[in-house]
């Protein structure tokens, strides 16, 4: 299984881009986040033709989370299932594909330090991780992708100094995200490449990108019976390269799991 996640940053004016970069690098599942699209307008029909089955939760201009998939895609569902109020936000999807239950997921950006949408970015982690406990065992295949707006440690960042202050690097924030992972998810790219300068977004003011200012928030966390089974993990920064790109970089990992084999026993 080959999958994917990208924060494609408005799909509306990304899809030519989108369409031309499956086509090349033929993810088997792809999640993506800021469709900022609605249900109704999502482009099903181009991915069809490409072979993917799909799943959208959309709110039209802001957010919305979609997973293609061209090894399955069963059991699609929005939002956490932990008891409490449904998430006002379209900011998580799940579906099985290819025996693995995926999510694609939008983390809030928290914009700054005791904000109300920091104390929501708060909230939504720990969701995430009571959904997790409520409703999927750490032995099965599990993957959690998407863009987490976390940057895990002082290195997925061009220089922690230019980030005093700020979200994305408070120490309540990487402890929300460690407790996502304390569930029993490891992410994967960085097991592979522990070095520095690696990173999966780049603002587009002041050249970040071509200066190498960037920062590492784009994650794909997978359940130990897929971690073990990666064979290859990385970030494609010529995507974030030519007109128009998102300001994003997909990452992509391949695992040596048998879809197939999966579909076949379902």
């Amino acid at each position: 299984m080959r999958l994917a996640t990208w924060n494609v940053n408005s799909l509306n004016a990304r899809l030519p881009r989108v369409k031309e970069w499956l086509e090349m690098a033929t993810p088997d599942v792809l999640c993506m986040q800021e469709t900022k699209m609605s249900d109704v307008a999502f482009p099903g029909s181009v991915f069809e033709d490409l072979g993917y089955e799909w799943a959208h939760h959309g709110e039209g201009r802001w957010n919305g989370v979609a997973i293609l998939s061209r090894v399955g895609l069963a059991d699609p569902s929005n939002g956490f299932k932990d008891g409490t109020d449904s998430d006002p936000q379209a900011r998580i999807i799940w579906a099985t594909c290819g025996g693995v239950r995926v999510a694609s997921a939008y983390i809030p950006n928290g914009r700054e330090l005791g904000h109300d949408h920091y104390h929501y970015k708060l909230s939504w982690l720990a969701r995430l991780r009571s959904h997790l406990e409520s409703n999927v065992s750490s032995g099965e295949p599990v993957v959690v992708a998407g863009d987490f707006n976390v940057a895990p440690a002082d290195n997925d960042v061009w220089d922690i100094e230019a980030f005093a202050g700020m979200t994305h690097v408070s120490e309540l924030e990487r402890e929300a995200l460690a407790a996502v992972l304390g569930w029993g998810l490891i992410d994967v790219f960085r097991e592979r490449w522990p070095q520095d300068n690696l990173y999966t977004f780049w603002d587009y003011q002041a050249g970040r990108f071509y200066k190498r200012q960037g920062m590492r928030i784009d994650m794909v966390l997978a359940s130990d019976l897929l971690a073990q089974q990666v064979v290859m993990a990385l970030i494609d920064r010529n995507a974030r390269k030519g007109q128009k790109p998102s300001d994003h970089a997909p990452v992509l990992v391949d695992f040596a799991w048998d879809c197939d084999a999966r579909n076949r026993d379902a």
